[in-house]
C-alpha cells in the first residue's frame, strides 16, 4: 500500500506539473485539443492571456503565438504605372495577429514565415493595383499618401482571412530601374557637359576680348609714354643747347678751352689711348699754347 500511495502521489505530481503552463508577456496561447483548436461554451476559440494557466494533461497542448507588432520588410519589387513605366518600389508593412485561432489554422500551425509570404503577396497585389492607376508624376508629386492608404485598405481586406491585422503600409523608396536610371544619368551628364562647353566657350571669348582690349590700352599707353619721353628729352636737349649757347656767348674763349679740356680728359682717361694727329692740329691748340707759356 505504501508503494502504491507513493506511485500515485508521483503520478499526481507529474500530472499536476504538466497541467501548469506560463504565457509570457507579448504572447498568446491557444489550446489544441485532439488536433483541433479548443472552443469555449460560446463556441469561441480558447486564447490564454499572459500569466499562469492550467490545461488537461495528455489531452490538451498549448501553442504560443507572438502577439507583438511585427515589421515585414520585403525585397524591392518592380511595378508598372498607368503609362507603362517601370518603377522599383521598396515598401514595408506593420502587422500583428488579430485572430489567433484563424492565424494558426490558415498558416499551417502558426508558421510566421508562411504568413509573411502570403501577406507580402497580397500587399504587392494591392500596391500593384494602385500603381497601375497612376502616372509617375502623380506618384512622385503628392499622391503617395493616398496610394499607401488605398494599399492599406486592400491589404487589410485581403489579410483578414489569415487572422492578421494590417496596421500600416509604407513606401520607403521609389526608384527607376537600373537601366533607365543609367540612361537618364547619361542624358543629364551630356546636357550638363554641353552647358559647360557653352559657358567655357563664352568665357574664353570674353577672355580674348578683355585680353585684346588690355593689349590695345597698353600699346596706347606705351606710345603716349614714348611720345612724352621724346618730347621731354627734346625739350631738355633744347634747354641744354640754349644754356650752352648762352654760356658760349658770354666767354667764347673760355668755353672753347673748357670743351678742349673735357676732350683731353675723355681721350686720355684710360692711359693707353693712341692718337695719330698732326702736331699743328686744332686739337692740340691749347696744349701748344700751354707749352709756349712754359717755355717763356
Amino acid at each position: 500500500m505504501r508503494n502504491l500511495v507513493i506511485v500515485i502521489a508521483v503520478i499526481v505530481a507529474i500530472l499536476g506539473y504538466s497541467s501548469l503552463f506560463t504565457i509570457q508577456e507579448g504572447e498568446r496561447g491557444i489550446v489544441i485539443r485532439f488536433g483541433q483548436v479548443a472552443q469555449d461554451e460560446d463556441g469561441r476559440p480558447v486564447v490564454y492571456q499572459p500569466g499562469l494557466h492550467f490545461k488537461i494533461p495528455l489531452i490538451e497542448r498549448i501553442e504560443k503565438l507572438d502577439a507583438r507588432v511585427k515589421t515585414l520588410d520585403g525585397q524591392p519589387d518592380r511595378f508598372i504605372t498607368s503609362e507603362q513605366k517601370d518603377l522599383i518600389v521598396d515598401a514595408f508593412v506593420k502587422w500583428r495577429i488579430a485572430d489567433f485561432a484563424q492565424f494558426y489554422l490558415s498558416t499551417g500551425g502558426g508558421n510566421e514565415r508562411q504568413a509573411e509570404d502570403l501577406l507580402m503577396r497580397r500587399i504587392n497585389s494591392g500596391l500593384r493595383s494602385e500603381f497601375g492607376t497612376r502616372t509617375i508624376r502623380d506618384i512622385v508629386s503628392g499622391e503617395r499618401d493616398e496610394l499607401m492608404e488605398q494599399a492599406l485598405v486592400q491589404a487589410g481586406d485581403g489579410a483578414s482571412d489569415l487572422g492578421i491585422q494590417i496596421l500600416d503600409v509604407r513606401v520607403k523608396q521609389i526608384n527607376l530601374p537600373t537601366e533607365v536610371s543609367q540612361s537618364i544619368f547619361a542624358r543629364m551628364r551630356a546636357e550638363r557637359n554641353a552647358v559647360a562647353r557653352e559657358h567655357r566657350a563664352e568665357g574664353q571669348s570674353q577672355a580674348e576680348f578683355i585680353r585684346a582690349d588690355v593689349d590695345a590700352r597698353v600699346t596706347v599707353m606705351l606710345a603716349d609714354a614714348e611720345r612724352e619721353a621724346r618730347q621731354i628729352r627734346g625739350e631738355g636737349d633744347a634747354e641744354a643747347a640754349r644754356i650752352y649757347g648762352e654760356a658760349y656767348s658770354q666767354d667764347a674763349e673760355f668755353f672753347a678751352f673748357l670743351r678742349s679740356m673735357e676732350a683731353y680728359k675723355e681721350s686720355f682717361s684710360s692711359g693707353n689711348d693712341v692718337l695719330v694727329l698732326s702736331p699743328d692740329s686744332e686739337f692740340f691748340r691749347f696744349l701748344n699754347q700751354m707749352s709756349g707759356i712754359r717755355s717763356e
